[in-house]
């Protein structure tokens, strides 16, 4: 058992729009192919040893069941390796429970498809898996303590942080979509010219200077003491001299922290003699350059939060600590206190594990104990000289206890520093009391509060500290997302969304795109390649200038990471016909439809879907949508656009020379279709069906009906607006047209172009794609065969994995079918087939070139026009 190939997909994809997050590893199964646990009587015995708590998964018809019970009565091996990967993740603090197999068209083979919390994380627990399956069905040992810890680090390195946590989840519930920009939870909340960014608990609208000035305790503590606020006595200290002068004048007990430090680091709190004293220096050193000094103020420790200049939170913090029971030892309390289900690793619960750590042994010092002392019945011991969650320690809600005096020095606080999110520590007897009154003090200020605290007190009611911060960064009304308009298809995608981005940029949008030939913003190619997957969706989405997306999606983004957005408010579907069949595991037309389907079902609810109504399984989709539908067709009498017009649906259709849109029993005319550039006077019959689909996605952006007449004119196709796609140079005596289609629609489509062209000879060069199967490229050649007269046969610079002669014979098989006397020539360097037609064109010919190198046949044709109206120059001004 072997995994042959895995995916990671990071948004709605082939196997779930529902589930965005998903590992798809294919595994060959070899002797364990359509093995029943049934009959492996001692693998329920083994499994349930390694693994005793996997219960109540749902099955793939979603039904809940107990897992073992399953296992006995029988379920296929792969199915286990499914829920393994599953229970690993959960071993690890990652609660996700959703997966299912399914087999491949190869019977030796099947899919596994997983959801994951963290990419990594799920990668490894799919290999861990495989390991531990084949290794219960051989019968051997199998410990599983090293994948666990490492799945724990995964998720410690890359998963949110609780506080990070709680305001992506609060976004997420009001519909605010989010883009996670490195692996130190820096996240983009909206998308284009809305976003905002926040890392941990600070946003794009945290002032520098204020966090400068937060983590400079020093600046800090004397700011609020000229503010009339509490703080504590001290001073800063730079040496053990400097040290020795302040402990003159302080009085113990005291507290020694680094000036810089956070997070409780460094910090020794208490200490009441001078030995002490050098030693709490000296680990305060080890974290900043200055060390604070300062009087040990007697009470509790509080956190007041305040966001946008309001107090919206209190905890009251105490340190790990453990109560003796006069038989066991200090290590059994602790180890009995981590057995508390609410604690785990870091952050993984509400709660994290208590270790006894070199803080720790330093206090059991102090006190004469170790960790095989003794506590008598009772006492309480703190483990911990700082109260931080992170370290053990527990948080107890006091928000309603709060005086309005205390309330009123935070908010006070939060403004004098500038922190547009605030955390005040505070020292004192009873919160509930005026920090003046009571003797306590304002211990320091920080910039980035944690939430854990306040989401998930150890004790007292949960506060929703995440609202506050997405009311400031979105008040009411605001918007947070761009329209997106996503396109796919198997021809026609790349001219669809140039045209439809052409559109919204005359509306005086800030347009973002993908294509096939590169990422566009706001018109200017920023990355060439073919970027039509999920990287280039994000590259638009995270560009602060754009305010309008139109994003292509080709059939390998989708397959291979899935969308690279949630929702969009347009999806586009042009056709779909054969291309790319036997690649990524897609075999037939039906499987290709329900890949380019993902589009309309991620749709949102109030959008559109704008489907082909001439094509039957794109048609199909509109019974799979949640959103609302749009039809277009090249026949206004289509009964599907009859039907759907009948119910007040919308449609587009080409009728009486028109392009026009049906709207319940209303007939819009846009325009002529003589009249739009892009058809070519009404011959390019493919290129109406894409003005049908951007006119409709015009018209639902509410656009006016002139402004998508006169965005339709002035989109005029060229090597520079459209390059590769009917790109038509007219030569003196001949015409040449380059085209990028590669397969059998696209091939067809313009030959049916060509039809109508006034022309006594069509020549065409064509290549054979080496990735497509062989009947693809033998039907590519009958198609050539029936629409060339004569025929020249290149190669492509890339193979992909066959042989110059299984390409240029298939070609070959498939014109001899339908053309066996054609004139056929093979030349397989792609310019020098372009320079060979070119030089032997004959009047009234056209050249159709079928390129895999738009840019350099593009400037070859150009070359060579340039020559030959130089050339009919010279001819003109020579004397007769």
């Amino acid at each position: 058992m072997k995994i042959l190939d895995l995916r990671i997909m990071r948004g709605p994809n082939y196997w779930s729009v529902s589930h965005p997050k998903l590992i798809v590893i294919k595994i060959a199964l070899e002797e364990w192919q359509n093995t029943l646990t049934d009959t492996l009587p001692h693998l329920p015995y083994r499994l349930q040893k390694l693994l005793p708590n996997i219960h109540n998964y749902r099955s793939d018809e979603g039904e809940e069941f107990g897992f073992y019970e399953a296992l006995e009565k029988g379920i296929l091996v792969e199915q286990v390796v499914q829920y393994v990967a599953l229970e690993l993740q959960r071993l690890a603090g990652m609660e996700i429970r959703f997966g299912f197999c399914k087999p491949t068209h190869e019977p030796e083979n099947v899919f596994v498809v997983l959801e994951y919390q963290e990419e990594r994380a799920g990668e490894y627990a799919a290999y861990a898996a495989v390991r531990v399956t084949e290794a219960l069905l051989k019968g051997e040992n199998y410990k599983l303590t090293a994948d666990i810890a490492r799945l724990h680090q995964i998720r410690e390195d890359e998963y949110f942080g609780p506080s990070t946590f709680s305001i992506v989840s609060e976004a997420v519930s009001r519909g605010i979509p989010y883009i996670r920009l490195n692996c130190h939870s820096l996240i983009q909340l909206g998308y284009g010219v809305h976003q905002k960014r926040l890392q941990a608990t600070m946003t794009s609208g945290t002032a520098c200077f204020a966090v400068e000035i937060a983590g400079d305790k020093k600046a800090t503590k004397d700011m609020l003491r000229q503010a009339g606020v509490p703080v504590a006595k001290g001073a800063t200290v730079y040496s053990q001299e400097e040290l020795k002068n302040v402990l003159s004048w302080l009085q113990y007990p005291i507290v020694t922290k680094p000036l810089d430090g956070n997070h409780g680091k460094g910090a020794t709190i208490n200490i009441t003699n001078s030995k002490d004293a050098l030693k709490g220096f000296a680990d305060a050193r080890r974290f900043s350059e200055g060390v604070m000094v300062e009087e040990f103020i007697e009470g509790n420790d509080f956190r007041l939060l305040v966001i946008n200049g309001k107090f919206v939170a209190a905890a009251m913090r105490t340190p790990a600590m453990v109560t003796g029971d006069g038989v066991s030892t200090i290590k059994q309390l602790v180890d009995r206190e981590n057995k508390d289900p609410r604690r785990g690793i870091g952050h993984e619960k509400v709660l994290t594990q208590i270790a006894i750590d070199k803080q720790t042994r330093r206090i059991l010092r102090t006190k004469g104990l170790t960790a095989q002392s003794v506590l008598p019945a009772g006492e309480v011991l703190y483990l911990k000289s700082t109260a931080n969650i992170s370290t053990g320690g527990t948080a107890t809600d006091v928000t309603d206890l709060v005086d309005p005096y205390n309330i009123l020095m935070a908010e006070r606080i939060a403004g004098l520093i500038g922190l547009d999110i605030c955390g005040i520590d505070v020292m004192t007897s009873d919160i509930a009391i005026p920090l003046n009154e009571a003797r306590g003090a304002v211990l320091e200020v920080n910039a980035a509060p944690g939430f854990r605290m306040h989401t998930s007190p150890t004790y007292g009611l949960p506060r929703n500290v995440a609202e506050p911060v997405i009311d400031m960064l979105f008040p009411y009304g605001k918007p947070t997302r761009i329209p997106i308009i996503a396109v796919t298809g198997t021809n026609g995608k790349t001219t669809t969304t140039r045209l439809v981005a052409h559109m919204v940029r005359s509306k005086g949008y800030q347009v973002g795109y993908t294509t096939t030939d590169g990422i566009y913003i706001q018109d200017k190619l920023l990355e060439k390649g073919d970027t039509t997957g999920s990287y280039s969706t994000e590259f638009v989405l995270k560009d602060p200038t754009v305010n309008f997306a139109v994003l292509e999606c080709a059939r390998g983004g989708l397959l291979r990471s899935g969308l690279g957005f949630q929702q969009c408010d347009i999806g586009i579907v042009t056709n779909v016909s054969s291309d790319h069949l036997g690649l990524n595991d897609i075999h037939t037309l039906e499987e290709l439809a329900r890949v380019k389907a993902v589009i309309p079902k991620s749709v949102s609810k109030e959008g559109f879907a704008i489907l082909n109504a001439d094509d039957d399984l794109v048609y199909a989709m509109a019974k799979e949508v949640h959103c609302k539908v749009a039809f277009f067709s090249m026949d206004e009498n289509n009964p599907r656009i009859l039907k759907h017009i009948a119910k007040g649906g919308l449609a587009a259709v080409f009728e009486n020379g028109y392009i026009s849109i049906f709207k319940n029993s209303y007939k819009i005319r846009i325009d002529r279709v003589a009249d739009v550039p892009l058809t070519f006077g009404g011959r390019a019959k493919f290129n109406i069906e894409n003005v049908l689909a951007a006119a409709l996605a015009g018209y639902i952006s509410h656009f006016d009906i002139e402004d998508i007449k006169t965005a339709l004119r002035t989109f005029i196709p060229s090597p520079a607006k459209t390059p590769g796609r009917m790109n038509l140079f007219k030569f003196p005596n001949f015409e040449v047209l380059v085209d990028y289609a590669h397969n059998v629609g696209g091939l067809k489509a313009v030959g049916e172009f060509m039809s109508g062209l006034p022309v006594t000879r069509k020549i065409g060069i064509v290549a054979g794609v080496g990735d497509r199967r062989p009947q693809d490229i033998y039907e590519l050649g009958k198609i050539a065969g029936e629409v060339f007269d004569e025929i020249i046969i290149r190669l492509d610079n890339d193979l992909r994995g066959k042989t110059p002669d299984e390409i240029i014979n298939q070609l070959m098989l498939g014109i001899e079918e339908v053309a066996a006397k054609k004139p056929v020539k093979v030349i397989p360097e792609e310019m020098r087939a372009i320079a060979y037609a070119l030089e032997h064109a004959e009047e009234g010919s056209i050249i159709a070139i079928f390129t895999e190198d738009v840019a350099e046949s593009v400037k070859m044709v150009e070359n060579f026009k340039v020559l030959e109206d130089r050339k009919i120059l010279l001819e003109q001004d020579s004397p007769t």
